[in-house]
């Protein structure tokens, strides 16, 4: 449930609130907006007295939560969520776009595209140093030598870079380097995981599984908010359909069902969703449209060598390209690309 304290409510108060919940033995979230505070609580499976909290000092009113996700839900935060990211912010008016490899290659590749997808108005810089991969035979990465190449990108280009984290005991090697933790989509519900990323507090870009619900993908979430940490992205990634003309299907619907049910920014990633170049552009405006808060796109400058992905991959001038006619897209629904 959300206890909504008064606009007047002192400390001493919200203290009171947080203690009485804590000692029924429930988490609690504090979130201090504008006018007044919020409090989440999250039960332990036992019944809470809803009567109790509206009793006491400083609470305005008492709302139970009804969605299984409950920190993730609009019911709890009303208001878009948003956070600090570099020079930018995700989750406000402004688009942020992602872009990058799949996969780092080499210390030339990547810098390479680091400075390609900068100048054409790039955010945020992708790409792989642990990989997931369907055949054991494929390149799995470079490992902390992809992260060292990364590092160096970023300092050379001022981007921040977000990089896919496999397992648990990877998280704190990866910390030490990126600036977002993404959470692939064979790893959705990979439990441990969500719990390691949520301790961190790092940043965190958590793409839907291939043959996920949105409910499945908003539960994951919680997973990582219930450890206080709320700088969460949902990634929408295509999922696993009978077509076969594209390597997934891109579920348009998901972006604004998630905007819908959640205040958690949401991230579109046309590239995997299509699985060729040639309609990434398309599913990028159509994201911008049906609402999505940024994308993340795979730029590599040839991607005929590619190790992974290439088949999906814009080259830096088709990137640019795109950049620019999804600035229009964005003015139209009231967002913006910044430079």
């Amino acid at each position: 449930m959300i206890v909504i304290m008064n606009p007047q409510a002192t400390m001493r108060e919200k203290s009171a609130v947080i203690a009485w919940a804590e000692d029924n033995g429930c988490t609690v979230h504090l979130s201090e907006g504008s006018e007044r505070a919020v409090i989440g609580v999250i039960g332990n499976g036992r019944p809470l007295l809803r009567e109790q909290a509206e009793m006491m000092a400083g609470v305005e009113r008492v709302v139970p939560v009804l969605k299984p996700f409950k920190i993730a839900s609009r019911e709890f935060r009303a208001e878009d969520s948003s956070f600090p990211l570099g020079n930018h912010t995700v989750g406000g008016e402004e688009l942020i776009i992602m872009a990058g490899p799949c996969s780092v290659e080499s210390r030339s590749q990547i810098i390479e595209t680091a400075h390609a997808v900068k100048e054409a108005g790039a955010h945020v810089l992708r790409g792989g140093a642990f990989k997931p991969r369907s055949s054991p035979y494929s390149f799995q990465g470079l490992g902390e030598e992809g992260l060292q190449y990364m590092a160096e990108a970023r300092e050379q280009t001022g981007l921040p870079f977000v990089t896919e984290v496999m397992e648990p005991a990877l998280v704190p090697l990866i910390c030490e380097y990126a600036d977002i933790l993404q959470i692939g989509a064979r790893n959705m519900q990979n439990y441990a995981l969500l719990h390691a990323v949520g301790k961190s507090q790092h940043p965190v870009l958590l793409k839907r599984g291939m043959s996920s619900t949105i409910e499945e993908w908003l539960m994951c979430a919680e997973y990582v908010l219930s450890h206080g940490n709320t700088r969460v992205m949902m990634c929408e990634r295509g999922i696993r359909t009978f077509e076969t003309y594209t390597r997934n299907t891109f579920d348009i619907n998901a972006i604004a069902v998630a905007k819908h049910l959640s205040h958690l920014p949401v991230i579109a990633d046309p590239s995997h969703a299509t699985g060729k170049w040639e309609y990434v552009a398309a599913a990028s405006k159509a994201a911008i449209a049906a609402g999505a808060d940024g994308l993340i796109i795979e730029v590599h400058p040839r991607p005929e060598e590619a190790m992974s992905d290439g088949p999906q991959s814009l080259k830096p001038e088709k990137f640019a390209k795109l950049v620019q006619e999804m600035k229009a897209i964005a003015l139209a629904v009231g967002r913006k690309i910044e430079a």
